[in-house]
């Protein structure tokens, strides 16, 4: 499971790449259920990573900073350190590696393998694509 801030980033993201034109924050906020405050500490830091841009003004509001087929869901769990990719040992042994691992360590290592390939192969066009399938159906 994603942390909150990552879950959140998802949707934010999803639901740009299912506009052409810049949205609010308060909008993304009412329409996805995000906290408002928190949303806006969120974009913030999509802002800053480049996965958004801001416009002031008449007319503004955030859009994608690039295309929404090269957001990748890997991508967006390192810059916001989700746990999912972390090198961290799955019981908490503070000297495990792949020299010194633990009992769970060689099962773990594979998954998280299998997670970053599934994570890297997913975008953020992806779930918007699959989410107007679903809205059609």
């Amino acid at each position: 499971m994603f942390s909150k801030k990552v879950a959140y980033a998802i949707r934010c993201l999803v639901y740009l790449a299912e506009r052409d034109e810049p949205v609010l924050i308060r909008e993304i906020s009412e329409v996805t259920g995000i906290p408002h405050p928190y949303l806006a500490k969120i974009v913030n830091e999509l802002t800053r990573k480049n996965f958004v841009t801001s416009q002031r003004g008449i007319g503004g509001g955030i859009t994608l900073a690039k295309n929404s087929e090269l957001i990748t869901l890997c991508e967006i769990c390192i810059a916001f350190d989700d746990p999912f990719l972390q090198q961290r040992c799955l019981v908490g042994m503070p000297d495990c590696s792949d020299e010194t691992g633990c009992v769970f360590h060689p099962f773990w290592s594979k998954q998280k393998e299998k997670i970053t390939k599934f994570l890297s192969a997913n975008t953020i066009d992806k779930i918007a694509k699959a989410r107007r399938k679903s809205k059609k159906a």
